[in-house]
């Protein structure tokens, strides 16, 4: 059974930004924009901290993402990464691309494919390609709250530490959730769950945003990634990741 990652954290924050830069997160299928909106945006995300004297850390975390249309394609590529340090030694490092493609039907109906490559030095895997395609359905289309759902087959490689490599079949689904609170925050949920024969894989993230200015944005977001049967060298079959980070929209 998949871990629980905590659906009462229902406090995503997604600032509403113009352009199809709302399409921010760990859910891959941006909604469409709004008419008027620009056909290409983009944002960047950085937080970073140092910690010296008594304590000698540091923590750099880094996402950015680029989205454009094409009559009904939404496209979306997007990129992670995560690092620290204490002490001189290297407590996590983590990195992500992934290129995700939405075709909007008529009415609120999409198809959606996306490929992901991710590396977690202390996941136990070396690396991990993902390839999934499915139908999703906004469920919520309004001013203010806004709900998508999805879900469709997949593929993942698998390279693992000291083991034989794997592929596995994957099922897939995802929720993403906006609640737009004012002109200047919102809040957010986004959760997954991939499921194989060998184990499942949850994602959640929750953020809270507030706008600064007409392109700067102040973020506060948790993560939860939880693997129900990891490798034997792995760390932890559960990683918590706490951030506040500035935005920068385009």
């Amino acid at each position: 059974m998949p871990h629980p990652i905590a659906p009462c954290r229902l406090a995503l924050l997604f600032l509403v930004v113009p352009g199809i830069a709302q399409a921010s997160g760990l859910f891959y299928a941006p909604p469409p924009p709004d008419e008027e909106a620009p056909t290409f945006g983009g944002e960047a995300e950085l937080g970073y901290t140092h910690l010296s004297g008594n304590t000698d850390s540091q923590t750099l975390i880094g996402k950015s993402r680029l989205s454009w249309l094409t009559g009904n394609w939404t496209h979306t590529l997007r990129g992670e990464v995560r690092n620290v340090t204490r002490d001189g030694d290297t407590s996590a490092e983590q990195y992500l691309l992934s290129g995700r493609e939405r075709y909007d039907f008529d009415g609120p109906h999409y198809a959606f494919g996306f490929a992901r490559w991710e590396k977690d030095r202390f996941s136990g895997y070396d690396q991990q390609s993902t390839l999934i395609g499915g139908y999703g359905r906004d469920i919520l289309d309004g001013e203010r709250h806004r709900l998508s759902l999805e879900a469709g087959p997949g593929y993942r490689h698998d390279r693992i530490d000291e083991e034989e490599n794997r592929g596995l079949g994957v099922i897939y689904s995802a929720l993403d959730y906006h609640w737009t609170l004012s002109r200047f925050a919102s809040l957010r949920q986004e959760m997954s769950v991939e499921s194989t024969d060998e184990n499942t894989t949850s994602r959640s993230l929750s953020s809270l945003t507030a706008r600064l200015n007409s392109r700067l944005s102040l973020r506060l977001s948790h993560e939860v990634k939880h693997n129900s049967s990891p490798p034997e060298t792995a760390v932890a079959d559960t990683d918590n990741t706490t951030n506040v980070t500035l935005l920068y929209t385009w």
